[in-house]
């Protein structure tokens, strides 16, 4: 990991990124934007085709935003303005600032929307998690995996709880969205992003990804189509 002395916008105009810290992992598909202000501590990883597209903020503007990492629903503005920030530099400075500043105000009246994939700190964790990372469709509960690791499914619901804030099938599913967006980007369809990521039909993973993304993977995926031929 490493730190950088100005704030930065990260968006991918193709492609899904994770922005990983000391917290965890922040998956940041099409529709969001992640911040990372200065001096903290992280790393950017791209999955699939990605056009990633960096943009720094002055510390007179960085004021304006979160002084913690954060992820954005990004809106169609403030898209066409990044887009255009990280484009062909065919604006003068003066505009340039101004759209800089256009951007800033849309993401200061932006709702924060993180798809956190938190890090588990617990040997017993990190062992389950290290093996649904590899297989992310394995369906073996926790009571199973217990018994591989050697801890009762109370103990581990617990770890879950105290140490991520959500039940070990919250995780798991926000595990299995972050391998979806990875895998629709690299243009598969729903049917065999459902299966491969430990869904029984494309109607329940329709509905677990509409619920975190906000949207439907085929509209998912039809946008994203859309950026990549621009």
């Amino acid at each position: 990991m490493h730190s950088h002395p100005r704030g930065h916008l990260v968006y991918a105009a193709r492609g899904v990124l994770s922005v990983h810290t000391e917290r965890g992992t922040s998956i940041v598909p099409a529709n969001r934007l992640a911040w990372t202000p200065a001096g903290s501590t992280h790393y950017h990883r791209a999955h699939g085709h990605t056009d990633m597209r960096i943009l720094f903020l002055p510390a007179s503007l960085a004021r304006f935003v979160p002084n913690h990492p954060a992820v954005f629903v990004v809106s169609d503005l403030a898209r066409e303005v990044l887009l255009t920030l990280t484009g062909p530099r065919d604006h003068d400075r003066a505009a340039r600032a101004r759209l800089r500043r256009v951007l800033v105000d849309e993401l200061h009246e932006a709702h924060e929307q993180p798809l956190q994939l938190p890090e588990p700190h617990d040997d017993r964790l990190q062992a389950i998690a290290q093996a649904l990372r590899k297989e992310p469709a394995d369906n073996t509960s926790l009571a199973e995996l217990g018994q591989t690791i050697g801890a009762s499914a109370r103990t581990l619901s617990r770890l879950f709880h105290n140490e991520l804030g959500m039940t070990f099938y919250q995780w798991r599913t926000q595990l299995r969205i972050y391998h979806a967006l990875v895998l629709l980007a690299d243009g598969h369809d729903t049917t065999h992003v459902a299966h491969a990521c430990g869904w029984a039909n494309p109607s329940s993973f329709i509905t677990a990804f509409t619920n975190i993304i906000g949207t439907t993977p085929g509209r998912h995926r039809t946008s994203h189509q859309r950026r990549t031929t621009r």
